[in-house]
């Protein structure tokens, strides 16, 4: 088989060859003294079907001598045009643990991730919702989320797959458990609550679970033999649980409770706080370690300013919190000796961490 380039240059010779021969140009002139009429077009257009009927029958020749016959397999490549940019901007995924259903969640935390897209031309954000709890820890132990605001149990346990901690909400003292009873409910003391049936928002809410259950067994209940444990899967659900009647006591946590109370005023003023919980760490913010480190320093820079503008105010006013702010590992110290102190003496809890 003869090279590619070799090949090319006895088709262009034999092609211009034949076009340019004697004989080609006798031809030619031929149909010009024997068509004097002919216009200049119909003069091209003859020559131009002979160039071209010389050229095919010089490379039809060609191509069926023994000596190139490889050659008849040639393939033609065409350009194809791909439907990504060279310059594509990378889409982060965001996602906010089930403080609220999901169109409330992104009613109160999409302005946020549409500031930090516009201030951020590196990178496209997009806010993802979660059902429930289980849904929202299935995504965040799989990595889906590039960054999450996972409550503080989730947050330590992020660890394990793949996340750091760079951040977390203001306001540690709203980051309690609280115990909401009917204002009608005969209900007076701990003891009371024996035999009736509790509703929390899932068994790995910290505040909103973990904490009251573990007051209520500091205060001589044991939550696996003395009351039934309703897991209803979000906080607005445990407050109507309690709201209608299906629950003697219903647990949340302050941040919920206060949007509630706002949404739903006459409903709220039904109800009211009887217990309530020490504090602990709020919510975190985490990323995943494929994040370039240059993304999340411009994400939390703009992250933790918010509260310096009236605009940044407005859209924390929202969740309700003050402020957030930076964050580490060593940060959940707490979060950690009392999921360790609630797993020994409450119920058998999966260690974080």
């Amino acid at each position: 088989m003869l090279p590619r380039r070799i090949l090319a240059t006895v088709i262009l010779i034999i092609g211009f060859g034949g076009l340019f021969s004697p004989s080609s140009q006798a031809t030619e002139h031929r149909q010009q003294t024997q068509s004097p009429t002919n216009s200049a077009s119909d003069t091209f257009t003859t020559r131009q079907g002979s160039h071209f009927d010389k050229l095919r029958q010089a490379l039809e020749s060609l191509l069926k001598a023994p000596w190139l016959a490889g050659c008849q397999s040639l393939k033609i490549y065409e350009t194809e045009f791909s439907d990504t940019p060279l310059n594509a901007v990378p889409i982060y995924i965001i996602g906010i643990h089930p403080l609220h259903n999901p169109q409330r969640l992104f009613e109160v935390y999409g302005p946020i991730v549409d500031h930090l897209d516009a201030h951020i031309a590196e990178a496209h954000f997009k806010l993802e919702a979660s059902r429930n709890y289980e849904e929202f820890e299935k995504k965040l132990d799989a990595g889906h989320f590039d960054f999450a605001m996972p409550n503080p149990y989730q947050t330590v346990r992020s660890l394990r797959h793949g996340y750091r901690i760079f951040g977390k909400m203001g306001d540690d003292e709203n980051f309690r458990g609280i115990l909401l009873l009917r204002r009608d409910s005969t209900i007076r003391q701990v003891s009371d609550l024996k035999g009736k049936a509790l509703s929390y928002p899932a068994p790995s809410a910290l505040a909103a679970t973990m904490m009251p259950q573990y007051y209520l067994h500091a205060h001589g209940i044991d939550i696996n033999h003395d009351i039934k444990n309703l897991y209803v899967g979000s906080q607005e659900s445990s407050i109507m649980n309690v709201l209608l009647g299906h629950v003697a006591a219903g647990a949340t946590w302050p941040v919920p409770w206060k949007s509630f109370a706002e949404q739903h005023p006459d409903r709220a003023k039904q109800l009211f706080i009887k217990w309530q919980t020490d504090t602990l760490p709020n919510n975190g913010w985490v990323a995943h370690n494929r994040v370039p480190a240059v993304i999340i320093e411009r994400f939390q820079t703009i992250l933790f300013v918010l509260e310096r503008s009236e605009e940044g105010r407005k859209m924390l006013a929202r969740i309700p919190v003050s402020r957030f702010q930076p964050a580490t590992e060593e940060t959940y110290r707490a979060v950690r000796e009392f999921l360790d102190k609630f797993s020994k003496n409450v119920r058998s809890l999966e260690q974080a961490g």
